[in-house]
């Protein structure tokens, strides 16, 4: 079953070589821009948001209900994507460690930048919870959806960071956009369904397909092979993963903590390629990139898929 699509992104995305980094590094580079996929500040939830918002406008929303941190990517595509189809859309939110306090300017703008500013703009209702775990956030979106269903209000609960089915057939559709073969590829992951998405198509094309984790949480291997075994069963479209690989140790101190190695290959790609990575996601993987490139581990030609975040930036 194929889904069905609301366009909301400049697709395909751009995909090129970058000549001085390989120059640098001693190996074949390209990069495939997803920081341009040109829909609400960019990123690759835009892809994610072209099959859940039809999800969306199916059920009758009145209110779709989300969560995730003040520099929340998916957060700040989902409001825009509301606004859009004239459904309201509100969000569990909480800090960490790097943002500034939502509502007191501790960078540039009056709600503290980045995100935070876009959220403003494209109608969020933001719902700012004091210090907490990732469980105590979900458990309060839960009760938000719930609340508002009391209410009487017709609500749609999206997952954090748009992983589902949907999200992860955004990218084993983003997967068909490449035109030449690669040997491996190279892209951050979190909440999963990006890396069970590309994985998931590139299976058996001979391109080795690696993760580095922006988070230390092993269980998020579990994560994307049950996004990948759902993805399959939804929509039919290959064999699920067997396994994946995700390296954990570039993490750094954790999700939301910017690395030293991260911010060195965040520099350093802005000096050689003009091109901007986002301290949380994209300058860990290039991180992680570069180190398996110096230890041999990969050799050939090899893709780096951006995930955009440019917006966050602007918080630190």
């Amino acid at each position: 079953m194929i889904p069905s699509r609301f366009e909301l992104c400049c697709l395909p995305t751009p995909c090129h070589r970058l000549p001085r980094a390989s120059a640098r590094l001693g190996v074949e580079l390209w990069i495939k821009r997803d920081d341009l996929t040109g829909f609400a500040g960019g990123g690759n939830k835009g892809r994610k948001l072209e099959y859940l918002v039809p999800e969306i406008q199916a059920s009758g929303a009145e209110v779709v209900v989300t969560c995730g941190s003040t520099q929340s990517n998916f957060v700040r595509q989902l409001a825009a994507a509301c606004r859009m189809i004239g459904v309201r859309c509100e969000a569990v939110m909480m800090h960490l460690p790097y943002e500034p306090e939502y509502g007191k300017p501790a960078s540039p703008g009056p709600h503290g930048g980045g995100n935070m500013v876009l959220n403003e703009l494209f109608g969020l209702v933001s719902h700012v919870m004091p210090d907490g775990s990732w469980d105590d956030l979900f458990a309060a979106a839960d009760e938000l959806a719930l609340r508002l269903r009391h209410a009487g209000q017709q609500v749609y609960q999206v997952a954090i960071g748009g992983s589902s089915p949907q999200g992860a057939y955004a990218f084993w559709q983003a997967a068909q956009e490449l035109d030449m073969p690669f040997d491996n590829l190279v892209t951050a992951t979190s909440s999963g369904s990006t890396l069970a998405g590309l994985a998931t198509a590139l299976q058996g094309t001979g391109c080795r397909v690696i993760g580095i984790s922006c988070d230390p949480e092993e269980e998020n291997r579990d994560d994307v092979l049950r996004l990948s075994r759902e993805v399959c069963d939804t929509f039919g479209v290959a064999s699920p993963l067997g396994d994946v690989d995700i390296r954990f140790e570039f993490a750094g101190e954790g999700y939301g903590v910017p690395s030293a190695e991260g911010e060195r290959a965040r520099r350093t790609l802005a000096a050689e390629e003009a091109i901007l990575l986002d301290s949380i996601y994209s300058a860990k993987a290039f991180a992680g990139l570069e180190a398996l490139v110096a230890s041999g581990e990969i050799q050939g030609r090899t893709l780096f898929w951006h995930t955009g975040g440019t917006p966050s930036i602007f918080a630190h």
